[in-house]
């Protein structure tokens, strides 16, 4: 009996909540069969938990069809059927199609008229009543940009034309005098590089205030390795000043890159080891400053130190400065030193312009040189580069997401003997393709072109290995032009971990020694997000066209990149 009694109470409750959770039905009628074609042609939410969500339902439907220009639209009853039926009546009436707005031009720009209608006249313009909101939102929002945060838009006195056809006066609620900023507060990186407001971000003082433009500006902050914006800026306003707050902080931006690659000699068949260390200090004395230092040893006998130096906004000017000098040592056949100075001008926080001079110097050490092709030599050039760079640094994994950089250069090779005209071109670009969260693409297109009549062997143009083709040795091949095209598919584990393939084709000339010849490079690798850095690892085998490929070719990278 006491089990019967809780199945009964069971079943009561379970059909008295459904009642209780009805679903009521809305049909809305015109007072025409045209117009109730219309309004069904809305498609308004018919299926309601209560009254008031129809009402709701309606007066938003009344606010659609005052944008379609039936402004004279009346809810004229809202009837219960039955207990789960309403049915309601609206007149649609007139529809205008266009309205005739009256303007100030001392207060609206004709040129921002024209942006939002194509009748525009020296006191007046035309729009399509469905294009009236949109359009004054948009003018709203330009006129705020000069300076008038706190400008409001009115279109008031509006009257019928004729029976297609409004009538209306815009006017500008808005103070007369425009705002600027006045200061700018940084919180949390207190030290952060004043000039990289005015000429990275485009802020400074007595500029016309625009919070819109400010906040699209500040989010360049991400193209920063030194540098990252915590929260939107904020403003302060008092009667007579504007004051802009912006929350930075400063991020870790010295890095440590350390690379090993061992593969098997292919005469000797014993394991060889080749390495880098390459250091970069970033913004260490908060001037937005850079350094780094290089230094490779390969199984070839190469031997390889490099040092830059970048100093941005010299004298708080938009110019910057970069030194560089490269030291090259092959065995005991020759060196070469190139030094270079370049002068940068950054044209926004993507792109970057270079101008500059390049000095080369090279000396046989052969005692006796049997090849004749080695020779003493020095090069001057000058040099015009381009750079564009864009990152994302919610990514830890990939923080850049594209680069270009173009560099040619014009100069003259002198010998003891001769004179001889040169020019150098380089490019480097590469771009990640995401296909979704977890799937991207990685190309990459780098290459050179030596142009002379004539060619020493230790002015050639030097690639192979971790950072050119893989599966080759470091700087294993020579060439007078080469180009290289990397790919990777990428498959994004989890925020520290992803897994990829290798796929590099190259082509070059040696016209020294007459090749030509295709190259292919073939593996797979892995990344991995520790705490001491980013650990890589990759697994590639090199070979020629034509060629077999051998497992014994096989090249193992292993790199740590490490932030500090």
């Amino acid at each position: 009996m006491q089990k019967t009694r809780y199945l009964f109470l069971i079943i009561y409750t379970l059909f008295s909540a459904e009642g209780f959770c009805q679903n009521l039905q809305l049909k809305v009628n015109g007072q025409t069969p045209t117009e109730t074609q219309v309004l069904d042609s809305l498609n308004y939410l018919k299926n309601h938990k209560d009254y008031f969500s129809i009402k709701t339902e309606l007066d938003s439907l009344q606010n659609t069809l005052y944008k379609l220009g039936y402004i004279e639209n009346e809810l004229k009853r809202i009837e219960k059927i039955n207990d789960s039926i309403f049915e309601s009546e609206i007149h649609l009436k007139n529809k205008f199609n266009t309205i005739y707005i009256y303007y100030n031009k001392n207060n609206i720009d004709k040129s921002l008229l024209k942006q939002v209608s194509k009748h525009v006249f020296d006191d007046y313009f035309i729009l399509n009543i469905s294009e009236t909101e949109n359009a004054l939102h948009y003018i709203n929002t330009e006129v705020s940009k000069n300076g008038l945060p706190f400008a409001k838009l009115n279109l008031s006195n509006i009257q019928k034309k004729d029976s297609k056809t409004l009538k209306g006066d815009l006017t500008i609620e808005a103070s007369n005098k425009k705002r600027i900023i006045n200061d700018i507060v940084i919180k949390g990186y207190e030290k952060f590089p004043k000039y990289y407001l005015k000429h990275f971000l485009k802020i400074k003082r007595s500029q016309v205030f625009d919070l819109q433009t400010i906040q699209e500006k500040t989010n360049q902050l991400q193209n920063l390795n030194f540098a990252s914006e915590t929260k939107s800026p904020e403003v302060l306003f008092s009667k007579d000043s504007t004051t802009l707050y912006l929350y930075i902080e400063k991020t870790k931006s010295n890095a440590f890159d350390g690379f090993l690659g061992f593969g098997t000699n292919e005469d000797t068949n014993k394991l060889e080891f080749d390495g880098y260390l390459n250091l970069n200090l970033v913004n260490n004395l908060n001037f937005g400053e850079s350094f780094r230092l290089l230094y490779k040893s390969d199984e070839n006998d190469q031997k390889t130190f490099e040092t830059e130096l970048s100093l941005p906004y010299l004298f708080k000017s938009p110019i910057g400065i970069d030194l560089q000098l490269r030291i090259f040592k092959k065995d005991s056949s020759f060196t070469t030193a190139n030094q270079a100075a370049k002068v940068h001008y950054q044209i926004n926080a993507k792109h970057k312009t270079y101008v500059g001079i390049n000095s080369i110097e090279s000396n046989n050490l052969l005692s006796e040189n049997t090849s004749g092709f080695i020779e003493d030599y020095k090069t001057f050039n000058y040099t015009l580069a381009y750079q564009f760079l864009s990152t994302r640094t919610q990514n830890t994994l990939f923080p850049l997401n594209s680069k270009i950089y173009l560099e040619t250069g014009f100069g003259e090779r002198t010998t003891s003997e001769s004179t001889e005209k040169q020019s150098l071109y380089t490019i480097d670009a590469f771009k990640i393709f995401n296909l979704n969260q977890k799937n991207s693409i990685y190309l990459r297109a780098n290459g050179s072109s030596l142009v002379s009549n004539s060619y020493f062997e230790n002015e050639l143009l030097r690639f192979g290995g971790i950072n050119s083709i893989r599966g080759f040795d470091e700087n294993s091949l020579y060439a007078t032009l080469y180009g290289v095209l990397n790919s990777e598919y990428r498959y994004q584990i989890s925020n520290t971990i992803y897994v990829h393939t290798i796929i590099d084709t190259a082509y070059y000339e040696n016209k020294i020694t007459n090749i030509n010849q295709n190259l292919i490079g073939y593996g797979f690798g892995f990344g991995l997000l520790t705490k001491a850095g980013l650990f890589k690892f990759n697994y590639a085998n090199g070979k020629t066209e034509g060629s077999i490929a051998k497992l014994s070719n096989s090249k193992i990278h292993l790199s740590l990149i490490a932030n500090f």
